[in-house]
Formats: C-alpha cells, sequence, structure tokens
C-alpha cells in the first residue's frame, strides 16, 4: 500500500466560524485564505515534529547534507460527504522520493522501480560508460595528440613557405621597379616574363609542400577518424534516445481537470518549449489528487520553507503564488472551468485615483504618481500616466514619459512637452547628472546604517516578472541606502539608486545578499499590505531651456 493512499486531513481546529470563499484562488496572484493559512499551519508545525524522513532545509545548523529549501502548497477541499479538509504537497522530491506520508503522490512518478525512466536511464548510462572508455582509451588519446602535433609542424612548414613567398614577391616588385627605371623596353618585357614564371613556380612549390604535408597527416587521420566516428556514432545514438525518453516523460504527465479531460505536456506545450521541471510543482501534484479522488476545490496556497536559493528571493515561511513559466499552462488547463478570483493584473487599480502636477511650465512637468498606477500602457490596461498625460498635452510631441516607475511605486516622474526636451532629459539619465531618491519601509531591522548594495539582476525566465540575481547573466546593478529610522522592527531608508534596473531597489532590499529586509507590502519579494511602502520623493535636475538645477520633492504618504 501507498504511503500517500488517502491523503485527505481533517482540520485539528474547529473550522465552523470559517467563511468558504466564493471563488477558487486566482494561483498566480492572491492573499490566502483564512483555510489556507491554518492547513499551513499545521502541515508546518508536521515538518518540524516528523521523524520519517530526513532532508536539510538549512533550518538546523547542526543536520548535515546538501541544504535544499522547498515549496510547499496545501489545497482545502470538500469530499463526497460535504466535509472540509486539505491535502498537502511539496515540489519536485524530498529524501529522493517521491512518496511520503501526509503528501499527494506525484502526477507522475519516474523513480518507479522497473519503469521505463529507469530502463531508459540504465541504456543512457550505458553508452556513457562506453563513450568514457574510448575517449578514455591511451590509442585514442595519444592519436589526438600525435595529429594536433603534426598538423603545428605542417602549418608550420606551409606558413614557413609562405613566408619565403612573400620574401620573394617583395624582391620581384622591386626589380620590376628597377627594370623599369634602367632597361630598355624589351629587355623589361622579358624581366616581367621571368619574374610572372618564377611566382607561378612559387605558387606550384607551395602545391607540393601543402600536399607532401598532408600526406604526412593522413595515416594519423585515417586511424583518427575511425575511432572518432564510433564515438560519434554513439553520441549520436544517445541522443536520440535522450530525446526519446524525454518525449515519453512529457506524454506519461497527464493532467486531469474537473470536466475530467486529460492532457499530458505535450498536448499543453503547443506552442512553447516544454521547461524541464513542469508537473513536478504543487500546484499540479495537489489538483490532480483532487481530480482523481471526487473532491473539490476550495482554495489554495503555496509556502517557502528552509534557506532560500541563492538566486531567487524565497522568505522562510512566506506564501508564494504559482509559478508562470511551468505552471500557468498547466492550471490553466486543470482549472478549466472553475470560476477563479478574477486577475488582479486585469483590475485598473488606477481608476478614480488623480495625478498631481508638482511643477509645470511649457517645456515639462513633474507629476506625482499614485501607488498601482502604470507609468505607460500595458498590454490590457491602458490607463497609464502616459495616456492621461496624452490627454492633458494634446499638443505635446514625443514620448513624453522621460523614465518609468514600477506600477506598485508611487512618486516623482518627468513628464517632456516635446521631442526635444525628452531627448536632453533623457541624455541626462543616461549621463546619470540627474539624482533620485526613493523612501522606503524595509520590513526588519539593518546592521548598517549606510552602504552600497551590488547584485547584477536578470529576469526570471520562467517566472516574469519577478528577477533573479545572477552573476553569469545578469546586468550589473547598483545601489546606495542609507538609514533614516527603526522602530517597531521596521526601517526607514532612503534609497539612491546608481543604475536602473527592473525592481532593483525591490530586490536589493529582500535579497539575502542585500538588506536582507523586504520593502513592506512587496508582494512579489515580501509580504503583502495596503501597499508597496516604495516611494520616489526627491528628483533633481537641469531644465532644459533655463539651465537652472530643478529640485522637485514630494513626501510619501505611508
Amino acid at each position: 500500500m501507498s504511503k500517500n493512499k488517502d491523503c485527505f486531513t481533517y482540520f485539528k481546529e474547529n473550522i465552523e466560524e470559517f467563511t468558504l470563499p466564493d471563488k477558487f484562488t486566482f494561483p498566480f496572484y492572491y492573499k490566502p485564505h483564512p483555510l489556507c493559512v491554518l492547513a499551513s499551519k499545521e502541515l508546518q508545525e508536521h515538518l518540524k515534529t516528523q521523524s520519517d524522513w530526513e532532508h536539510n532545509f538549512g533550518l538546523d545548523p547542526n543536520k548535515k547534507g546538501e541544504i535544499i529549501g522547498k515549496m510547499f502548497g496545501v489545497l482545502v477541499v470538500q469530499n463526497q460527504q460535504k466535509e472540509i479538509g486539505y491535502l498537502a504537497a511539496f515540489s519536485g522530491k524530498i529524501a529522493e522520493s517521491n512518496h511520503h506520508q501526509k503528501f499527494v503522490p506525484p502526477v507522475f512518478d519516474i523513480l518507479t522501480d522497473n519503469g521505463f525512466f529507469n530502463k531508459g536511464m540504465a541504456e543512457l548510462n550505458l553508452l556513457n560508460e562506453q563513450l568514457k572508455t574510448l575517449e578514455d582509451n591511451e590509442d585514442y588519446k595519444n592519436l589526438k595528440m600525435l595529429f594536433k602535433t603534426k598538423s603545428l609542424f605542417a602549418n608550420a612548414e606551409i606558413e614557413e613557405f609562405r613566408e619565403l613567398m612573400r620574401y620573394a614577391k617583395k624582391k620581384r616588385k622591386e626589380r620590376r621597379l628597377e627594370g623599369k627605371k634602367t632597361l630598355s623596353e624589351y629587355d623589361y618585357k622579358t624581366l616581367c616574363d621571368d619574374l610572372i614564371k618564377e611566382s607561378l613556380a612559387y605558387q606550384h612549390q607551395l602545391k607540393i609542400v601543402t600536399k607532401l604535408c598532408n600526406n604526412r597527416l593522413n595515416e594519423t587521420k585515417e586511424k583518427l577518424v575511425l575511432l572518432q566516428n564510433e564515438i560519434d556514432s554513439i553520441k549520436t545514438k544517445r541522443k536520440k534516445k535522450s530525446a526519446a525518453l524525454q518525449q515519453k516523460i512529457f506524454e506519461h504527465y497527464r493532467f486531469l481537470n474537473s470536466k475530467s479531460e486529460q492532457k499530458d505536456l505535450t498536448q499543453i506545450f503547443t506552442n512553447i518549449p516544454i521547461i524541464a521541471g513542469a508537473g513536478e510543482c504543487a500546484a499540479p501534484k495537489l489538483l490532480q489528487y483532487a481530480f482523481k479522488n471526487q473532491l473539490k476545490p476550495i482554495a489554495m496556497a503555496e509556502f517557502w520553507w528552509g534557506m532560500p536559493p541563492k538566486s531567487q528571493i524565497r522568505k522562510h515561511g512566506n506564501f508564494y503564488p504559482a509559478c508562470r513559466g511551468k505552471c500557468e499552462p498547466i492550471l490553466g488547463h486543470m482549472l478549466k472551468g472553475i470560476e477563479m478570483d478574477k486577475n488582479p493584473m486585469l483590475i485598473n487599480h488606477a481608476e478614480g485615483k488623480v495625478l498631481e502636477i508638482i511643477f509645470e511650465d511649457d517645456y515639462l512637468a513633474v507629476v506625482n504618481k499614485p501607488t498601482e498606477f502604470l507609468s505607460v500602457p500595458g498590454k490590457t490596461i491602458k490607463d497609464s500616466v502616459a495616456t492621461r498625460m496624452k490627454t492633458r498635452f494634446p499638443d505635446a510631441t514625443g514620448p513624453l514619459i522621460v523614465h518609468r516607475l514600477d506600477m506598485s511605486t508611487s512618486g516623482l516622474l518627468l513628464i517632456a512637452k516635446s521631442e526635444k526636451i525628452h531627448k536632453n532629459l533623457q541624455s541626462q539619465f543616461i549621463k546619470r547628472t540627474i539624482k533620485k531618491r526613493y523612501v522606503a519601509l524595509l520590513d526588519g531591522l539593518l546592521k548598517k546604517n549606510e552602504g552600497f548594495i551590488e547584485l547584477p539582476l536578470r529576469v526570471d525566465l520562467d517566472n516574469r516578472p519577478r528577477q533573479l540575481v545572477c552573476y553569469k547573466h545578469g546586468k550589473n546593478s547598483r545601489t546606495r541606502f542609507k538609514v533614516i529610522e527603526q522602530k517597531n522592527n521596521k526601517t526607514k531608508v532612503h534609497f539612491y539608486p546608481i543604475t536602473g534596473r527592473t525592481h532593483q531597489l525591490r530586490v536589493h532590499a529582500a535579497h539575502s545578499l542585500g538588506l536582507n529586509a523586504p520593502i513592506v507590502g512587496d508582494d512579489l519579494y515580501g509580504t503583502s499590505s495596503d501597499r508597496l511602502h516604495l516611494h520616489a520623493e526627491f528628483l533633481e535636475f537641469t531644465h532644459p531651456i533655463t539651465e537652472k538645477r530643478m529640485r522637485v520633492r514630494v513626501d510619501a504618504e505611508f
């Protein structure tokens, strides 16, 4: 009997006072339902006290082994007896196993004994061993070294003759010039004919030298090619077997929905590449178990448990949305027909909000952008600072918006009324002569009162618009910070961004290698609140026409 045959768990606490949600959780942006919070607390207590398996989450300094934090999920469900309980799942595997008591099984268990995956991996491992044997063969290594050495000598010999030809050509040119000055017309023509014959003789000799060098290489090359062809043949066979195995795995990940419709990964990811690990996250595991066992999904939440990964921002115990790259296509199929909370990203939060003009003249303006207000039109929401300014200044030319703020960030934005002014102000940004200052409230206390944060950033391709810290592909990102005040386990700081990367201040604040204190209300890198407590409060720039230094400040409302 499987350890996780029956994974429906009753709440330990009385839940009669809890109100069930009207709609299911929108998995990519949500505030956890109180029942999900309660289920998560019970699951976390289980993680602290269970002794069935060992895994180093990095929470116990005395525990040995590689530290790997994990995403866990809970799904509040209703069974056929109308009883409310919850399911639990983890992403990937734990303690080298897909099956543990209390947790739902995987959608497809590739680790099953005698399964096609294990057999396929055994075949690939055999090919890898054959390759290693051939590539480590002393005759093969010696032939490669001999061929390389002979090639170097051959190329050197050919190049030496080419150098001789270049010298001879130079001398022929000198003789031709000298002859033109001193010889009769007939003798000069004879000289030119002789020089052409000499050039052709050198070219003929180069072919002979090249052929001799290649002939000396051929015997070694032929022996090497025989061994190399055998190696290439095994590599081709391995590539085909690997691709076939991968395709078979994709076809065995079959996902249900509430209508009992089933699709595999190849049918779900039709126009986009299938990302490694798709189907192994907690969310699809939870829904699959619910649909297979006639359980009605009520609400869902996922939380991180353990030390954060080096690149992503994950806080122990915090709730996070499902990943978009791997889970969005799968959950799009699995949640078909289920009424969900509305996607907040499709709601125009700027509706009814007023854009305050802080400064304006004939050439430019400075506006105070409210929080949850787009700087420029989005894919679905067109209302933005740019569209409002176009309406306010109908005769303005150029892009109007000189720089941007994140939708959730409030504060000062520069508006240019002409293309010429826009170009001038953008040039000041590029040359970094414009001074910017942000104020933020951080969740936690800082040990340093001021300093610099340098963490290279790039977009998380599997989970846009989140950013990752990446020392290999990330762009240089630098921020200066200074503490203003600390109280109630919160720190108010000034940020002075030296570069202007997407989510730079948010990541630099939240990341463990940065300040390790997320901005209050940061629903991407911390925990949600009434708003993101980040405000662009000060701008200093040179007026493009008057050339006076302009200083504009608006205090934050938080």
